[in-house]
């Protein structure tokens, strides 16, 4: 099997000096394995992407001295392979449709059970609020342009025993086999949704669905993602898609210990590039 990774940005804000330290660690390792290095545009939520930083993404990767294959997968371009995943899941008995706001969410974590979290790797828990009420499978449409969710418990009854290989290091410093007990995975992560209104799919579905389209082997990203690979374990049992490796890195933080966001134009690698600096020199400054 082809040592094969990604780089997949979303184009809706220029990529600044951590982005650079991901893709670039990415593109090294494939080189390294004699791989294959690809690049996709995730680009779902078409309310904030933009076609000139979809164009600034290329222009700044080849500044870098990146190369990828053609063509590069568009998300926005394989909408019906994503809600023929939901499809599936729907079918199998484990979506519902959620009506519940934001607020209605806050008022009912309000109180929470002690010691309970209330924030996962999908952002505030959800309490379940829908779950009773909505209806999935058994004969039943499922509704277009809707917020759907996955009803975890029954999801994990269906999955079993699940684990995962981490090939860099998990924020408390594991590597290895690292494994999902149903219980850490049902309270840390609630029944989150794999379908957004006017999107028709979310990040989680469509991450797990593109890798295995794209054949990929190794998932490289920051460790900021490293407890949302729980949830694209469940996904891909449930979807039936292979589990890559994964390597998650560290991040590249700014002078106060912030992880840097695409809002900080002045570590944007465009700003670097205006101001002179080398690629080589953004390798430096990344720790590469």
């Amino acid at each position: 099997m082809v040592f094969t990774t990604r780089f997949a940005p979303s184009p809706t804000g220029p990529l600044h000096l951590g982005h650079a330290y991901s893709a670039l660690l990415a593109h090294d390792l494939a080189q390294q394995a004699g791989g294959r290095f690809l690049l996709r545009i995730e680009d779902i939520d078409q309310s904030r992407a933009r076609p000139e930083w979809e164009a600034q993404i290329y222009d700044d990767l080849a500044w870098l001295g990146l190369t990828w294959e053609d063509p590069v997968l568009r998300q926005s371009n394989h909408l019906p392979r994503y809600r023929a995943a939901l499809a599936k899941l729907w079918d199998d008995g484990l979506l519902y449709p959620c009506t519940c706001r934001r607020k209605d969410i806050e008022n009912a974590l309000s109180a929470p059970q002690e010691g309970a979290p209330t924030h996962g790797p999908d952002g505030l828990i959800y309490p379940g609020t829908c779950r009773e009420t909505g209806t999935s499978g058994l004969g039943e449409q499922m509704p277009e342009n809707a917020v759907l969710r996955l009803n975890m418990e029954k999801a994990l009854a269906r999955t079993g025993a699940l684990h995962f290989t981490e090939e860099g290091t998990a924020p408390n410093g594991e590597t290895g086999q690292i494994p999902l007990p149903a219980d850490q995975i049902l309270a840390a992560t609630g029944d989150i949704i794999v379908a957004r209104k006017d999107m028709g799919t979310s990040y989680h579905l469509s991450v797990v669905v593109d890798d295995a389209a794209q054949g990929i082997t190794h998932v490289t990203r920051g460790q900021d993602l490293f407890e949302a690979t729980q949830i694209h374990c469940v996904l891909q049992d449930l979807l039936g898609l292979p589990r890559p490796t994964y390597h998650h890195h560290r991040l590249i933080r700014d002078d106060q210990g912030k992880r840097l966001a695409k809002r900080d134009d002045a570590r944007a690698i465009a700003t670097y590039r205006d101001e002179g600096l080398s690629p080589a020199d953004l390798r430096r400054m990344a720790g590469l």
